[in-house]
């Protein structure tokens, strides 16, 4: 009984001297420092994103979580660009793949014959064929069970982040991940989709042929053995398996949710939908696909586009960035090493919705549609 309360007592005093230190950092650079609201000792102001416009435009939160960063992700980063320029992103490669997979959508929407259907899988899965067939060599049948699988694991994760849960996840998941709660079921969607990146990654390593890199996995596996005798390599497996995953979730979930936006402001705005229309026969006609080159005589498709994206903002605080020397913005000063998110300038609940402004209503999650051909 004793020693419980002795353990009851040191917990009590260690949890007050974090608090008093956590208090005496903030209020020290208080004065150089953005301003911004007094962070929780280690979870920092993920409860408290709401409150940016208490203040100015920019806003300093503790975040209390630790991000990848530095040697790791520059060789990361620029091996993953230069291979994906390699297998045709940014050139005529990339295009064809993506006619393919519009023609594919196409028949598709074609086969619900007018009936009211859910887009998100129907979007989800053109997206997705594209950066697989990059990153897996390979595309997948639109029936296949496992690539239905696959979306639908991405799809409840992403909900699943949204979520307070899923926040505190982020910055405790070591922790969460012995306690009850829908947590549990993420995890299990996350290691379905680590399940089947580990199975691609170990049937290529079967049939690797080093003088013929097949996708993105291939390269990769290649860099690992060019770098195997590197003792401060960033290209070994785990590596591959995250930089991969990454690129499957990314390459998928942004792109289908922009598309999906766009469908449904188009079909809030119908006048907007006739001019796009208008323009896309005038432009490129019945009787071919489009292509890249379309897009410099197409500014008003372009204008759309750009305003979809603006109005959807799929990832309004984006990705941490840190400050890598002593930096002078505006009136505060930037210390080195300190990490910032940089938060869009408004969400769409902001947005004046009146019928004097061009202004869009809230967009659900989930809504229906109907593909009827002009």
């Amino acid at each position: 009984m004793l020693a419980s309360g002795l353990l009851l007592v040191a917990l009590l005093a260690c949890l007050t001297v974090i608090v008093l230190m956590s208090v005496w950092q903030q209020r020290k650079s208080k004065g150089k420092l953005p301003p911004g609201p007094t962070p929780l000792p280690f979870i920092g102001n993920y409860l408290q994103l709401n409150t940016e416009q208490m203040y100015n435009s920019i806003m300093k939160v503790s975040q209390g979580v630790v991000f990848s960063n530095g040697e790791r992700a520059k060789q990361l980063r620029r091996f993953a660009i230069a291979t994906l320029r390699d297998f045709g992103v940014g050139k005529r490669g990339i295009e064809e793949r993506i006619q393919e997979e519009a023609g594919f959508l196409t028949v598709a929407l074609r086969d619900t014959h007018g009936a009211n259907i859910d887009p998100t899988f129907f979007l989800s899965r053109t997206v997705s064929n594209v950066i697989s067939s990059i990153v897996f060599g390979d595309r997948f049948d639109y029936e296949d069970k496992e690539f239905l699988s696959l979306l639908g694991m991405m799809l409840a994760i992403f909900q699943f982040t949204s979520t307070s849960t899923g926040q505190l996840h982020e910055m405790f998941s070591s922790v969460m991940k012995h306690l009850p709660g829908p947590q549990q079921q993420a995890f299990k969607e996350l290691q379905g989709l680590e399940d089947f990146i580990a199975k691609k990654v170990e049937h290529n390593q079967r049939t690797l042929d080093p003088n013929s890199p097949r996708d993105f996995i291939d390269s990769f596996l290649i860099r690992m053995q060019e770098e195997e005798k590197n003792p401060n390599t960033e290209f070994y497996l785990k590596n591959l398996m995250m930089t991969t995953l990454n690129l499957f979730i990314a390459g998928t979930e942004t792109v289908s949710t922009t598309l999906r936006y766009g469908f449904l402001l188009l079909m809030k705005h119908p006048e907007v939908e006739a001019k796009v229309h208008e323009e896309i026969d005038r432009v490129i006609g019945k009787n071919r696909q489009p292509k890249f080159e379309d897009r410099v005589k197409m500014p008003y498709m372009e204008a759309v586009i750009h305003e979809i994206q603006r109005f959807g903002d799929v990832i309004p605080m984006g990705l941490a960035r840190r400050v890598n020397k002593d930096t002078k913005f505006r009136d505060f000063f930037l210390p080195k090493m300190q990490n910032f998110r940089f938060k869009s300038p408004q969400s769409p609940k902001d947005i004046d919705v009146s019928p004097k402004h061009v202004g869009f209503a809230t967009i659900p999650r989930n809504y229906t549609m109907s593909f009827l051909p002009r």
